[in-house]
């Protein structure tokens, strides 16, 4: 009887063991072991491409009431070419019922303005982490530097609602 009451003990030291918080030594190495795995696995089990645009495509839709801003004019797409012109800045119009907003997009970041002008905060959405908020000024203009690469989006916070531009790739 004495070994069974011997072996419970045994059980119940272990499980206090567990609930005690690991050492400083244990986190480290937990977090390190954490580390190796989440390399290991980007490496041998990448995310497809088109699975990670699916994901960036989705987290635009965590704000369902806002108001999708659709592009209306590309200068890649829509403008005459200049001739002679290289480097010109590429512009872009997005009109969502009565509000338009214009971006320049150059190699140094874009510039923009919400008309009619108004106060609004934006953020330059790049994929699932939105950029710094930015502030419209009086004339509802914005600067953001550094030009976004690969796909972007802008999400406009008005008095009114939110605003999310279609997606753009640079």
């Amino acid at each position: 009887m004495s070994d069974m009451n011997d072996m419970n003990d045994d059980r119940d030291d272990q499980d206090a063991a567990f609930d005690e918080e690991a050492s400083p030594d244990e986190e480290f190495a937990l977090d390190l072991l954490e580390e190796e795995l989440r390399q290991a696995t980007a490496i041998l089990d990448p995310v497809p491409p088109a699975l990670r645009q699916i994901a960036v495509e989705a987290f635009a839709l965590h704000d369902l009431d806002s108001r999708i801003a659709e592009l209306s004019f590309d200068s890649v797409v829509d403008a005459l070419p200049v001739r002679g012109a290289t480097g010109a800045p590429r512009m872009l119009t997005f009109h969502a019922g009565e509000v338009t907003v214009d971006v320049e997009l150059t190699p140094q970041g874009l510039m923009g303005q919400v008309l009619p002008p108004q106060s609004a905060r934006i953020e330059v959405l790049s994929g699932p982490q939105a950029g710094s908020p930015l502030t419209t000024d009086d004339m509802g203009r914005f600067l953001y530097e550094p030009s976004p690469a690969g796909p972007f989006a802008l999400r406009l916070r008005t008095g009114e609602g939110v605003i999310v531009t279609d997606w753009i790739t640079v």
